[in-house]
């Protein structure tokens, strides 16, 4: 019985756990200090990014414990897409969109951040396509034997 979870995804997980909630408090403290200095189309930009990143980073770290932990590919899966699709695109955003008047210590938080998206992307996409393999030669084996035992006994 092989164990399919991928522990650096399992240790990356972990840290951005602890991570999240520091990355968070320094973006909302930054953004209060700059909200006034910045336009309006930013402003509702970065108060919409901040509720979609929160929302989506609870979900897609929760799929992510239990896609790697339970071997369970649906949740891994949907971790995947979760990191490729609406969190790593926005952490980009927020990293070099020069118009957010980027803080340094802003820049440095998010530059961690993508730096942990961009691992869980890459670990998620092999780990997924290992237990993908498995579990189709699993089946396979499963299928293969239940045919054998259906087939009639020769003489």
């Amino acid at each position: 019985c092989e164990i399919l979870s991928s522990l650096p995804l399992q240790m990356s997980l972990y840290f951005n756990v602890y991570f999240f909630p520091f990355w968070w408090l320094i973006t909302v403290a930054i953004l209060y200090l700059k909200y006034p200095a910045l336009s309006d189309y930013y402003k509702f930009i970065l108060v919409t990014i901040m509720i979609l990143v929160s929302l989506t980073e609870l979900i897609r770290l929760y799929l992510g414990y239990v896609g790697n932990l339970l071997e369970k590919v649906p949740e891994l899966a949907g971790f995947w897409l979760l990191t490729l699709l609406p969190q790593l695109p926005i952490i980009l955003f927020l990293l070099f969109n020069e118009g957010l008047r980027i803080h340094s210590l802003e820049r440095a938080v998010h530059i961690i951040f993508a730096a942990f998206l961009s691992f869980q992307a890459v670990a998620a996409f092999f780990t997924l396509k290992r237990m993908v393999n498995t579990l189709a030669t699993r089946f396979r084996l499963t299928e293969f034997h239940r045919l054998e035992e259906q087939r009639p006994a020769p003489g």
